[in-house]
């Protein structure tokens, strides 16, 4: 049986669930799977451990998107289709005639400005389970016929996390910044060269000795990070593969994250400590206030409120999220401005030396992911494999 699965080209949340759903699916199909990938430029690498037998880019216009698909589906026999966060891709599975299963991860995002962008048609439309959904949000998700509520789609680590020490020192992190790039985002290395060199002084100066800084960053970029960092640490950096990513959180004391929720969700699985690095995008500033309110410990750092104040990203988006984000963009392109950028990274160094002595004392680090569940791939799987009829394990 042959399965097409797309990501949106935003971040690498949207990869890590597909890498999550891949693994559930190989797992529980009683048939064997074949995959072929559409779009996911961004997320391939993090994919690169599944056996996808080939990718297929698809151009910027509806009508060529469309008929890509169609070529895809008549030409490999697509049986069904799982796909992350991708609207247009969703809807244009449907009208091929692909029962298409989506998973929105951000059902708390959406208000009515964004009701056209979402396949609220879709066959299964698995919205994860979140701890607060806004009475705009719950009109809008109201509307998907297949709805189905989900646990988190996160992925397992394939080592055991280390049993934790009383009084245990604070000695290797990782610094976690996710795709970074996003659609309409220009330059997308303002953020990492504010944020990271910010993140590293202040991991030096909490103790920290051993770095594994994760995302997808220029390799002329990472290099500078490595050679600048601040004495005794030691950097290595790098994109990851997902399991590979999940190893180094199970061997971490600490992780700082551009809060993605679905890295929040897999380091909360392993109950490891987390600091919220500055948001990226408007989803970042739900994800990190979630996560402080869950775990009961002041872990956000956020931008000085001279670069972003949070109320006025999140004001506009009842006009959709794109209004919000052009904010939060212009916002992040200032900070990494010549004249300000000594500024915003000495006080982001301190917020973040703040937050980890705070991430050093009590808190339940896996509250989140306890309040919605871990078992969200194998649902979407069985998703899956129901709209073929194929029969989940055990039944």
């Amino acid at each position: 049986m042959t399965v097409a699965l797309s990501g949106a080209e935003f971040g690498w949340g949207s990869s890590g669930k597909l890498s999550a759903v891949l693994s559930a699916l190989r797992a529980r199909s009683p048939v064997p799977l074949r995959f072929v990938g559409l779009d996911s430029g961004l997320g391939r690498p993090l994919l690169a451990e599944h056996p996808v037998e080939r990718w297929y880019d698809l151009p910027d216009s509806a009508p060529g998107v469309a008929g890509v698909i169609e070529e895809v589906v008549r030409s490999h026999g697509v049986r069904a289709a799982v796909v992350v966060l991708d609207g247009p891709v969703a809807k244009a599975l449907e009208a091929a005639g692909v029962p298409t299963v989506f998973v929105d991860s951000l059902p708390f995002l959406w208000t009515e400005g964004d009701r056209g962008a979402l396949p609220l048609d879709a066959t299964v439309y698995c919205a994860q389970r979140c701890l607060e959904l806004p009475p705009e949000s719950q009109d809008v998700l109201a509307s998907a016929a297949g709805l189905r509520w989900v646990e988190a789609v996160i992925g397992t680590s394939p080592v055991p996390r280390a049993g934790e020490r009383p009084g245990r020192r604070c000695r290797k992190a990782v610094v976690s910044l996710g795709g970074l790039r996003a659609p309409r985002l220009a330059d997308w290395s303002c953020y990492p060269r504010v944020v990271v060199p910010a993140a590293l002084e202040a991991l030096a100066a909490h103790g920290v000795r051993d770095v594994c800084l994760a995302g997808n960053l220029p390799a002329g970029l990472l290099a500078r990070f490595v050679e600048q960092a601040p004495m005794p640490l030691r950097v290595t950096a790098g994109a990851l593969p997902h399991r590979a990513f999940l190893a180094e959180l199970a061997g971490c004391d600490v992780l700082l994250a551009s809060p993605g929720l679905t890295t929040l969700l897999e380091a909360g699985s392993l109950g490891v400590p987390v600091v919220c690095l500055p948001p990226q995008n408007l989803s970042q500033i739900f994800n990190g206030r979630s996560h402080g309110r869950a775990v009961g410990a002041d872990v956000r750092v956020t931008w000085p409120e001279d670069v972003l104040r949070e109320e006025e990203a999140l004001a506009l988006r009842v006009k959709g999220e794109d209004h919000a984000l052009e904010l939060i963009y212009e916002a992040i392109g200032k900070a990494a401005a010549t004249t300000d950028e000594e500024r915003v990274m000495a006080a982001l160094t301190d917020g973040i030396l703040a937050a980890l002595r705070r991430a050093a004392g009590p808190a339940d680090w896996g509250a989140l992911t306890e309040a919605v569940g871990t078992g969200g791939a194998a649902q979407v799987a069985d998703a899956v494999l129901g709209t073929v009829g194929a029969p989940p394990p055990g039944a």
